[in-house]
């Protein structure tokens, strides 16, 4: 099967076979491709409320590549969710209709509420056994963040989704390069505030672990582990403090873009947001009081692959 995710800041793509019925209930996917591209679907979309045609069109060549990777894969199912920027824009109809037209299958833009589910069960499935439920997780996309509680026992006890992702912040606050200390302050307003509402909503202060997702946390993550290389296998069920995750989060607020760039496990298309990122994830941590955050590299797209069956 193959799931495909579209978010704000990037595409990606897991080819994946389903494990094998002996490996037990917990046992993930088996990875034939896992793929992604910095697209930055949602450029602009909270200042101006629609995709820009070049956003669209970077979407279109990465989703030529992944189709071209499908068919030599052989999937038997394919689906692709689009989430926080085309659930803002005004001219989604444009963007379904090009993926249509590239892809054969028609994007289905879900609501924060089933992207939030999506990603708790590809993120818990498999988790360590020293990662003790409740968890907490947290999605930290470009547009949005969602925070999901449960039990992989129970599944879901509740979701909400925040428009705190780090494209949308550093848009909306961080202009500098390096940002100012009055657009970081600013910055960290709007995200305790959302992440406060977010908490009355789930329960996530209740929970026993912290789980984290997507670019973001991976790459605080890699960074807080002093990676000389991005590797997923070092990165994925790695635990780190909020120590770490706070000296991280303010080295990256103080270096410029060319700067966080020359950091080793940086992908080029994350090291204008990456600050952003950072903060969503410290402030999550100091409003839900957790100590420690566990990355995973298994997320929406997992989940995505899960629901096909």
């Amino acid at each position: 099967m193959a799931a495909i995710d579209c978010g704000t800041n990037s595409i990606r793509l897991l080819v994946a076979d389903l494990p094998d019925p002996s490996a037990g209930a917990q046992a993930p996917l088996v990875d034939l491709s896992r793929r992604m591209e910095i697209v930055r679907l949602g450029q602009g979309v909270d200042r101006t409320g629609r995709l820009a045609p070049e956003a669209i069109e970077r979407t279109r060549v990465a989703l030529v590549d992944y189709a071209t990777e499908i068919e030599k894969l052989g999937a038997e199912r394919v689906r692709m969710c689009a989430t926080s920027a085309s659930r803002d824009a005004s001219n989604a109809a444009d963007f379904r209709a090009m993926v249509e037209q590239t892809l054969g299958v028609a994007p289905e833009v879900v609501t924060g509420d089933e992207e939030a589910r999506l990603s708790f069960t590809g993120a818990v499935r498999g988790l360590p056994a020293d990662a003790e439920p409740p968890y907490l997780v947290v999605d930290i996309g470009g547009g949005s963040t969602e925070f999901v509680v449960g039990t992989r026992e129970t599944g879901v006890r509740a979701a909400v989704s925040m428009d705190i992702g780090c494209v949308r912040m550093t848009e909306r606050h961080l202009h500098g390069d390096p940002p100012g200390p009055d657009e970081v302050a600013a910055a960290q307003a709007d995200i305790a505030a959302a992440v406060d509402r977010a908490l009355a909503t789930v329960p996530g202060r209740e929970a026993a672990t912290l789980v984290g997702l997507a670019g973001s946390v991976t790459t605080v993550v890699a960074i807080a582990q002093g990676l000389r290389a991005y590797d997923p296998t070092r990165i994925h069920h790695a635990r780190v403090s909020y120590e770490q995750v706070a000296a991280v989060t303010a080295d990256l607020l103080s270096k410029s873009s060319e700067q966080r760039l020359a950091i080793p496990v940086m992908h080029p298309g994350r090291a204008d947001v990456i600050g952003a990122g950072a903060l969503v994830l410290r402030v999550i941590m100091e409003r839900a009081g957790m100590s420690s955050v566990v990355a995973s590299e298994h997320d929406i797209l997992d989940g995505i692959c899960y629901s096909m069956l």
